[in-house]
C-alpha cells in the first residue's frame, strides 16, 4: 500500500512540475515547449488522480489476509415469515433490519490482485454489500415482497466497480461477489459469518441456529 501512496505523490509532484514549466514557457513565448509540457502535465495529473482515487477506494474496504470472522447476525421472529435481524460488525454500531422469508443471505464485494497489480504488495480486500431474505418455496419467492438491504454506502470512485465495468482500465484486478449460502432464519438463532478469499461462510453459533439448520437440511433431502 505504501508503494501506491508513493506513486500518487510522485505523479502529483511531476504534474506540478510540468504545470509550472508550462506557465514559464508560455510567458516566454516558447509555444512548442509549453505545449509539450502541457501534455506531460495532463498525463501526470490523470495518473496522480487515478492513483489517489484508487488509494481512497482501497481504504474504503477491509483487508482480507486469511479466512476471518466479518460479522455476527441474530434473528428475532416478529410475525409469520417476518424477522428482525441484528447485524454485529466489529468496530461498528449494531444495525437492525427487517427481513421477510424463511432464509437469509449476505453478500460481499471482493477484490483480489494479479500481475501487474501484485507489484504493489496489496492484500485482498472486501466490503459487506447486502443482506437479503427469501422464501424456500419457489412460488412464494416469485410473488412475495423482496427484502434487500444495502450494508455499505456507495463510493464516488469504487475500485470494485471500475474493475467490473471497465476491466481494460484496471489490469491486474479481480473483482467479484462472494455470497453466503442461503441458511434458515429462526427465532433466537445466531450465526457467525466468516470470509475466505472467495466466499462468505455462515456457521450456526447457538443451539437455536443449529436446530434450525439441522431441520432445514433434513427437509431439503
Amino acid at each position: 500500500m505504501g508503494l501506491l501512496v508513493a506513486l500518487s505523490a510522485v505523479f502529483a509532484l511531476l504534474a506540478m512540475f510540468f504545470l509550472g514549466r508550462t506557465v514559464r514557457c508560455t510567458r516566454r513565448g516558447r509555444i512548442l515547449r509549453a505545449g509539450g509540457s502541457g501534455i506531460s502535465f495532463a498525463v501526470c495529473a490523470v495518473l496522480a488522480t487515478a492513483a489517489i482515487l484508487l488509494t481512497v477506494s482501497y481504504y474504503g474496504y477491509n483487508r482480507l489476509t486469511a479466512e476471518q470472522a466479518v460479522s455476527r447476525i441474530e434473528f428475532v421472529q416478529t410475525g409469520r415469515n417476518e424477522y428482525q435481524a441484528r447485524l454485529m460488525v466489529e468496530g461498528e454500531p449494531d444495525r437492525l433490519f427487517a427481513l421477510r422469508g424463511d432464509e437469509w443471505q449476505m453478500d460481499a464485494r471482493l477484490v483480489t490482485w494479479k500481475p501487474p497489480a501484485t507489484i504493489l504488495g496489496l492484500d485482498p480486500i472486501y466490503r459487506l454489500e447486502r443482506l437479503s431474505g427469501r422464501f424456500t418455496d419457489i412460488g412464494r419467492e416469485q410473488n412475495a415482497i423482496r427484502t434487500v438491504h444495502q450494508l455499505s454506502p456507495p463510493q464516488l470512485i469504487d475500485v470494485w466497480y471500475v474493475a467490473r465495468r471497465f476491466p481494460a482500465l484496471a489490469p491486474g484486478i479481480d473483482a467479484y461477489y462472494g455470497s453466503a449460502t442461503y441458511v434458515p432464519m429462526a427465532d433466537g438463532a445466531r450465526f457467525e459469518v466468516s470470509l475466505s478469499r472467495n466466499a462468505l461462510i455462515a456457521r450456526p453459533a447457538n443451539a437455536a441456529a443449529r436446530t434450525a439448520v439441522g431441520k432445514w437440511r433434513s427437509e431439503a433431502r
